[in-house]
């Protein structure tokens, strides 16, 4: 399949002013996103991911480098591109004034979606998003989740190719980011190729074919999930849960090698008189290959999420 972006040393630089070296948000992105995939863009606040999706959305300019989304030159056909694709920013961009079907109705001005269509493909993304009964309600009105729901429908007033969610699900309840991910997965399977950021990594090990994983602007890692957790794992991992003399249960872990037989006998050996109830091998998740990479836990990297999200809220 082909790509649907592509970028070549893409470079943002924001000027520190007074003399001082500018800062770099995105450092030589150097890109690949096939086609018809959940591609994840996974890194800690600061790592320059809302900046790269800012880019290739036409928000802002690159400082330096080269980047093609559906084949148009970013610089030269940003135009054509924004016709293409649509964006789900961190915080919703719909009116709070207008009612869910007016927001969708201007979406669609706003992409030259013809008149005469407007009215009806309006009501199917209601329908979709399970909204039609919120139809005339106020979006400042409506609940969080479905504030984010209206919002994604928004952006896929004009049928884009490719779909950018910053942080979707962030500040959602569970059912309602469930919902969410539903409708994503739902999207993907449809054909229409999805850019996502994300914090959280349970979120996109469920979700993603590819992720790429950033620190400080650049690219550290990128491949599907299981390839980023078996690029992690140097031999297996072997969880014993055994039984002692006195009845008690105890789980140890150990390198398993290839001789998972041998393992769990050398564990017996140290430990005469015990039982092995059961034996599991342990797989490396996302969390473990992104704390390698980057330093920072899952519970840290929300932390950070929360910290901004209330900051922004102030």
């Amino acid at each position: 399949m082909p790509d649907v972006i592509e970028t070549s040393g893409l470079t943002k630089t924001y000027s520190s002013g007074r003399g001082q070296p500018g800062v770099r948000a995105v450092d030589h992105l150097d890109l690949v996103v096939p086609e018809g995939e959940v591609f994840g863009f996974l890194g800690p606040n600061g790592a320059g991911k809302t900046t790269t999706i800012r880019m290739l959305t036409g928000l802002i300019r690159p400082t330096s480098g080269s980047a093609q989304v559906l084949g148009f030159d970013l610089l030269r056909d940003i135009t054509r591109i924004k016709k293409r694709t649509g964006m789900v920013p961190e915080a919703s961009n719909l009116y709070d004034e207008l009612s869910a079907f007016d927001n969708l109705v201007f979406a669609m001005q706003l992409y030259g979606v013809p008149r005469a269509e407007r009215a009806a493909r309006a009501e199917e993304l209601l329908a979709r998003f399970r909204l039609s009964d919120k139809r005339d309600t106020p979006f400042a009105r409506l609940s969080r989740g479905m504030k984010r729901a209206l919002t994604v429908a928004a952006a896929l007033a004009h049928r884009p190719s490719l779909l950018f969610l910053d942080e979707p699900t962030t500040g959602l309840d569970v059912m309602s980011a469930r919902s969410l991910r539903a409708m994503i997965a739902g999207l993907r399977d449809e054909g229409t190729s999805i850019f996502l950021t994300t914090h959280y990594l349970e979120e996109a090990e469920r979700l993603c074919d590819q992720i790429a994983i950033v620190v400080g602007g650049r690219i550290v890692a990128q491949d599907t999930v299981s390839g980023l957790k078996a690029s992690l794992q140097e031999e297996p991992v072997v969880e014993v849960t055994l039984a002692r003399p006195d009845g008690r249960v105890e789980t140890r872990r150990t390198g398993g090698g290839a001789d998972l037989t041998g393992t769990v006998r050398s564990v017996l050996d140290e430990l005469p008189g015990w039982q092995v109830i059961a034996l599991n091998t342990v797989r490396p998740t996302l969390e473990d290959v992104f704390v390698k990479l980057t330093g920072l836990s899952a519970e840290a990297m929300l932390t950070e999420k929360d910290g901004k999200r209330q900051g922004n809220a102030g």
